[in-house]
């Protein structure tokens, strides 16, 4: 007796398997380039060396699938989502802005990808409501970059697992998590420090520009509220004394309460701040690769998230950004 499978439950069954993501392409007897995102892809053999992938039968691209004597399996690399979505779209041209080399059989070849094989079919079998192609490696690339993943419907980086770091620990100590944040901070602030202390700048004066960089024109009690965050405090001297650096200015806004504005000399400045904050980024990320970082990120913006419901309304993320911030790539969703 056959139990009747509820198709949706099904689909979520089969999607707790984690699997790779792959573009197939291929060279139509019309002359034409056809490609497809696939995650059917599967080896077969070593010797001879053979892999399989499937197709829907309702693919608009089976028929160039079903009468080219060659294809190519691209295994695409965790930069490589907007690859993905751009095969995986029907009627668009797919190839457009892809750099495409020519391999057996005339099949286009994309690069910047993880691995990929060119494969003669040597079989098609009918499978259900999919055609399962299969193929001999001719040739085959491994580019060692990490591989784009698909779990539940939703893309994934492999972070590969390691024993040189105990993460096991959570005790308040070298193990927390508050200690481990607030020690990455300190640690990349340390090229902006030394430049401010070079310009007899100290903490405060970074937090106010930083403050004012994310967008100008403010009062000097609205600088105090969002540079308390830090647990420092900003006085009306505290702004003098920048003012007399020529870094900022005290407008007069209509009779209202005087707002700080940036100098060019200041807002010059704090563009060089962000800079020297950049390249601390890119120092502290030298012993990641590509996935690893965007983890990391991806971590922190969900702990930034988490926790921001506790935040007073004066620092929420919507008080701090403004449209005209000299942040290049602020992300507004997550930023506190």
């Amino acid at each position: 007796m056959t139990t009747k499978i509820d198709a949706p439950t099904f689909r979520r069954a089969l999607g707790s398997f984690t699997t790779g993501v792959t573009v197939v392409t291929t060279h139509g007897e019309d002359g034409n380039d056809y490609g497809l995102t696939a995650n059917s892809f599967n080896s077969v053999s070593m010797d001879p060396p053979m892999v399989l992938w499937s197709l829907g039968k309702k693919s608009s691209s089976l028929p160039a699938f079903q009468t080219t004597g060659h294809f190519a399996v691209h295994i695409l690399a965790a930069d490589q989502e907007h690859i993905s979505n751009q095969f995986a779209k029907s009627g668009a041209d797919k190839f457009a802005g892809c750099t495409v080399e020519r391999g057996h059989g005339q099949v286009p070849l994309l690069d910047g990808c993880s691995a990929r094989f060119e494969c003669r079919v040597v079989h098609r079998y009918e499978g259900g409501d999919h055609v399962i192609f299969v193929g001999e490696v001719l040739n085959f690339n491994s580019f060692e970059r990490p591989p784009l993943v698909f779990h539940g419907g939703n893309y994934g980086m492999v972070m590969k697992k390691t024993d040189d770091t105990d993460c096991s620990r959570s005790d308040i100590g070298d193990g927390w998590l508050g200690f481990l944040l607030a020690r990455a901070y300190y640690q990349m602030l340390q090229p902006v420090r030394s430049n401010l202390a070079s310009h007899g700048l100290r903490d405060i004066d970074y937090n106010i520009l930083t403050v004012l960089s994310m967008g100008d024109g403010r009062t000097v009690a609205e600088v105090d509220r969002l540079v308390s965050i830090t647990g420092l405090r900003v006085t009306d001297d505290d702004i003098r004394k920048l003012a007399e650096r020529d870094l900022v200015v005290l407008d007069d806004d209509g009779g209202r309460e005087n707002m700080v504005r940036f100098t060019d000399a200041g807002r010059s400045y704090a563009i060089q701040l962000l800079a020297i904050g950049k390249a601390a980024e890119s120092d502290a990320e030298q012993d990641l690769d590509y996935r690893e970082t965007q983890v990391v990120k991806l971590l922190l913006k969900r702990i930034i998230r988490t926790t921001g419901a506790m935040l007073p309304e004066h620092w929420q993320k919507e008080q701090f950004w403004r449209g005209d911030h000299l942040w290049m790539e602020p992300d507004r969703s997550d930023a506190s």
